[in-house]
């Protein structure tokens, strides 16, 4: 019940679930970047983590993550507002020493949220829920998609479509920002707050938040050069 009630409480589920999300990302990450060297390496992942059942707890495991970071993150915010009370309107600037992406986790985390929803759409209702669903994905007319597990296809459709890119991109800069604050407050809320490690693991969440987000632009980079360019 600690962890439901008291805002430290609230603060450790925030940051472990949140710390856990960005290691699947890293995952995630890695995972896509076969796509640029291997379309056959790139599609046999995607058949292996397609409708098995342990890609399917998996799913649901991930799921609950992210919707206990989510209803942690409003709880958190309502809580912070309710706080300031009146003086939150008498705030004209920045404050001294604080991050602009810290002023706005909430806006940020929102952008991804809409992203999340963006990819679910383009990807994971393609493609695993279509394997749950026995769907023939041929109704999409994607050349090359004629199976839910050919997310190389997939991938090169997606991002040559110029809205598409648009859409992730921003879904990015945002992901960049939410990462290089939420990373390190969540180690400094698990108790990693001397002065000393607080430059370190910052700086260490910049250069982690740049290589993760960088690995998607580069996928999406590629991809988007091979439709346009040939």
């Amino acid at each position: 019940m600690w962890l439901l009630k008291s805002s430290i409480g609230r603060k450790v589920v925030m940051s472990v679930t949140g710390l856990a999300l960005i290691l699947f990302l890293t995952f995630h990450m890695s995972m896509n970047l076969v796509a640029i060297f291997s379309t056959e390496g790139y599609n046999m992942i995607c058949e292996f983590l397609g409708a098995n059942w342990y890609a399917l707890v998996a799913s649901i495991g991930l799921a609950a993550l992210m919707v206990l970071h989510i209803v942690y993150a409003f709880v958190l915010n309502v809580q912070n507002l309710r706080a300031r009370g009146s003086d939150r309107y008498a705030m004209t600037g920045k404050p001294q020493g604080v991050e602009w992406s810290s002023q706005n986790m909430l806006v940020l985390g929102i952008i991804v949220l809409l992203g999340i929803g963006l990819h679910l759409f383009n990807f994971w209702a393609k493609m695993q829920l279509a394997e749950i669903c026995h769907t023939d994905v041929s109704v999409y007319g994607i050349e090359g998609f004629d199976h839910p597990a050919k997310g190389a296809e997939l991938i090169r459709y997606t991002f040559s479509q110029p809205l598409f890119l648009v859409l992730y991109a921003v879904w990015l800069v945002a992901l960049w920002f939410h990462l290089t604050h939420g990373f390190w407050s969540a180690l400094q809320t698990l108790g990693w707050s001397n002065t000393i490690w607080m430059k370190r693991i910052k700086t260490i969440s910049n250069v982690a938040s740049t290589i993760l987000v960088g690995g998607f632009v580069l996928v999406m980079i590629v991809f988007a050069c091979q439709a346009f360019i040939g």
